[in-house]
């Protein structure tokens, strides 16, 4: 079944030429079924690239789902032009007149600031409280995760000596777990991150259950135990070259950042990286849909 989506939001356009089915606005309308709401509260300075990838997973199941992408009211992205983010997404504040089946909140480039020090942290914390009544079962993606468990139970960040890049292998922490039924036994997830968990305090709160961690990353999967929230510190929706594009603008600014791990083959930049996450990133994305939102949420709930 397909993703709703504006037909002109250029996601669209890349989306049909993957054979991944989409549905317009106007089409929708003829169809006599409810959707599932899914909101994505876009964070990311490259809102189209995000909103492709993260429309392409969400577009690989049997579900019909209705997406609004949301952006903050308090906070001038410069990386995307108002009449895009008007014509496309919405405030918050609209977003408060609504119930959610589920919900995305992805990463942003802040995570070497405080958490207070983010000029949307009010709003964003509007969201996150939002959501816990709102919505049935949020996600929240890289640095999206560190605000969340933050926000939500008091777990702190730490930075790194250097930035974490690349991709890490993980194992499971428990047996029967929904989200990560059918993965292999080791699973890669792709990291770019300046911060990371400290896994004796997530173990220290009683609301929080960890699914996978990762010998070189550390914690990467933690779910709450009544299963609405669940945190991902990496970016399970990379493209291929995603990592490689961000290591050639970071040396371009002059920053001394270590060529991403188990990543270009032979550790040689001039060499094409392949994804060897895509399988592990469609099953991950359809698990949370089926397990956490569609089968959980009450028929009611919206």
């Amino acid at each position: 079944m397909p993703i709703k989506i504006q037909s002109d939001l250029p996601a669209c356009k890349v989306l049909e030429q993957e054979n991944i089915f989409v549905m317009t606005e106007n089409r929708a309308a003829t169809q006599d079924i409810r959707p599932l709401k899914i909101a994505i509260v876009n964070l990311m300075p490259t809102k189209e690239v995000t909103e492709t990838q993260l429309l392409r997973l969400l577009g690989n199941t049997p579900l019909q789902i209705e997406i609004s992408l949301v952006r903050m009211e308090n906070h001038d992205s410069k990386n995307t032009h108002k009449e895009y983010l008007d014509r496309f997404y919405i405030p918050s504040s609209e977003l408060f007149k609504q119930r959610f089946d589920g919900m995305i909140i992805t990463g942003a480039p802040v995570e070497q600031l405080d958490f207070e020090e983010v000029d949307y942290w009010e709003e964003l914390c509007q969201i996150m409280d939002y959501a816990k009544k709102n919505v049935f079962s949020t996600l929240y993606v890289c640095w999206g995760s560190f605000a969340g468990l933050y926000h939500h139970h008091g777990i702190k960040k730490y930075g790194l000596d250097k930035k974490m890049s690349g991709i890490f292998m993980n194992e499971r922490c428990v047996e029967g777990e929904p989200l990560l039924r059918g993965f292999d036994d080791t699973f890669p997830i792709p990291q770019s991150r300046h911060t990371t968990l400290r896994k004796e305090d997530i173990l220290a709160c009683d609301d929080l259950v960890i699914l996978a961690e990762s010998a070189e990353a550390g914690v990467t999967i933690v779910r709450s135990k009544d299963n609405r929230e669940i945190f991902m510190t990496g970016h399970l929706e990379y493209d291929t070259e995603t990592l490689a594009e961000e290591y050639y603008r970071d040396i371009g600014k002059g920053m001394k950042v270590p060529l991403p791990k188990n990543y270009f083959p032979t550790n040689n930049v001039n060499r094409m990286p392949t994804s060897y996450w895509r399988s592990t990133a469609h099953l991950f994305y359809s698990n949370w849909l089926n397990y956490y939102v569609y089968q959980a949420t009450p028929f009611n709930f919206i």
